[in-house]
C-alpha cells in the first residue's frame, strides 16, 4: 500500500521545480512508499524539460498533463488521483527541509491522524541557498499534540498563513468530507484550511519545520495584488463566511473565525489602496466584496461594526479614506513629523 501521495502542480516555474523535486528525494523515503504525482498545468516554459531526468530515473513519479486552469483545480485533479494513504501538496517553487517529512508520516499513520500540521521556514533565494549548503543539522526530537479541528482554529491559525503545504492530509478524510478546492482563484487555501479544520477530529500539531517557504519572487501567486486577485480574495472571504456559517459552532469558534474574516477584509482593503492605482477598480473591489458577501455583518467588536457600517454604506468613501490614509498619512506625514520632531 502507498503510504504518501505527493502532488506538485507545475505552471512557469523552471527557476525552482528542480529543487522542488530533489528535495522530496532527500527524506529518507524508499521509492515503495510514496508516489509523487506532478500536475503539468500547461506550464508554459521549460519546468517539465528541467525535471526530465529525475522522472526518468523514479519510477514513482507521474505526470498528468492538462491545459492551465490554475492551482485549485491542479490540486483537485492531483487529489483524484492520489492513492496514498496521506497527501502531501507543496508549491513546485518552494522546498522540503531535508530528512523532516518522514516523522511525520510515521506518526500520521500510526495515529490515523485526519491531519498533521507542521512548522515552516520563510526564505528568500539567498538564504535558501545558504541553508541547503550549510552542515547537516541535529535534529531534535519530533513531538507532537492532539487537537481537534477547532481547537486549531482558536489556538493556532494566524489568518494570513493558511497554508496546505505544511500538512499532511489523511486522503480518506478528504474524500469522504468532499473536501476540494474552489476552481480558478488565488488565495483557495483560506476557505479549503477552514473547511478541514472545521471538519477534523484528530489533528497532530507538531513545532517541526517540515517546509521552506520561498519569499519575494515575482513568481509566486501572491506577490502582488491586482483587481483579479483582489476579486479572488473577495470571493476566498465568502468561501470562508460560507463554511463557518453551513456548521453548528461553538460561540468561541465562530468569534474567531469571524474576527479572522474581518482580518482578511482589513489586509485586502489595506493592500488594494496601497498597490492598486486606479479609483475605479479600487471601488470595483469594495463593490464585489459587497456583492459576494451580502450578509456579512461582525458584532464582536465596536470596531468591527464601525468598519462594516461604513464598508457597506458608504464603500466608495470608504477606500478614498483608506487610500489617504494609507499613501499619504503612514507614507508621507506621519514620517515628516517623526523626522522633524
Amino acid at each position: 500500500m502507498t503510504k504518501l501521495s505527493i502532488l506538485v502542480p507545475v505552471y512557469n516555474v523552471e527557476k525552482y521545480v528542480r529543487a522542488c523535486i530533489e528535495s522530496i528525494y532527500r527524506q529518507g523515503l524508499n521509492d515503495e512508499e510514496f508516489e509523487v504525482i506532478i500536475v503539468n498545468d500547461g506550464t508554459e516554459d521549460k519546468s517539465m524539460e528541467v525535471i526530465a531526468d529525475i522522472i526518468n530515473q523514479h519510477h514513482n513519479i507521474s505526470v498528468i498533463n492538462q491545459e492551465n486552469q490554475g492551482l485549485s483545480v491542479a490540486r483537485n485533479t492531483g487529489i483524484a488521483a492520489a492513492k496514498g494513504e496521506y497527501i502531501l501538496m507543496p508549491d513546485s517553487d518552494d522546498l522540503l527541509i531535508e530528512h523532516s517529512l518522514k516523522p511525520l508520516l510515521i506518526k500520521a499513520i500510526e495515529s490515523h491522524a485526519d491531519l498533521v500540521v507542521a512548522d515552516f521556514l520563510t526564505m528568500n533565494d539567498n538564504e535558501i541557498a545558504n541553508f541547503t549548503k550549510s552542515p547537516s543539522r541535529p535534529h531534535s526530537i519530533t513531538t507532537f499534540i492532539e487537537k481537534t479541528g477547532q481547537q486549531l482554529i482558536l489556538d493556532d491559525l494566524i489568518p494570513h498563513e493558511c497554508y496546505v503545504w505544511r500538512t499532511l492530509y489523511n486522503r480518506h478524510f478528504l474524500i469522504n468530507n468532499h473536501l476540494k478546492f474552489y476552481p480558478g482563484i488565488t488565495y483557495q487555501d483560506r476557505p479549503f484550511t477552514y473547511a478541514c479544520y472545521l471538519k477534523a477530529n484528530k489533528c497532530l500539531k507538531t513545532s517541526s519545520f517540515l517546509y521552506i517557504y520561498r519569499k519575494g519572487h515575482p513568481t509566486a501567486a501572491s506577490y502582488l495584488i491586482n483587481k483579479k486577485k483582489a476579486f479572488d480574495y473577495c470571493i476566498s472571504i465568502s468561501e470562508i463566511w460560507k463554511v463557518a456559517n453551513t456548521e453548528r459552532l461553538p460561540i468561541r469558534v465562530r468569534e474567531t473565525i469571524t474576527t479572522n474574516i474581518a482580518k482578511n477584509i482589513a489586509a485586502l482593503t489595506r493592500r488594494t489602496v496601497r498597490e492598486i492605482k486606479s479609483r475605479k477598480e479600487r471601488t470595483e473591489v469594495i463593490d464585489h466584496l459587497n456583492n459576494v458577501l451580502p450578509q456579512l455583518s461582525f458584532r464582536y467588536s465596536t470596531k468591527q461594526t464601525i468598519l462594516s457600517y461604513l464598508r457597506k454604506h458608504i464603500p466608495h468613501i470608504y477606500m478614498d479614506i483608506l487610500y489617504v490614509y494609507a499613501n499619504f498619512y503612514e507614507d508621507r506625514f506621519r514620517p515628516f513629523i517623526k523626522h522633524t520632531f
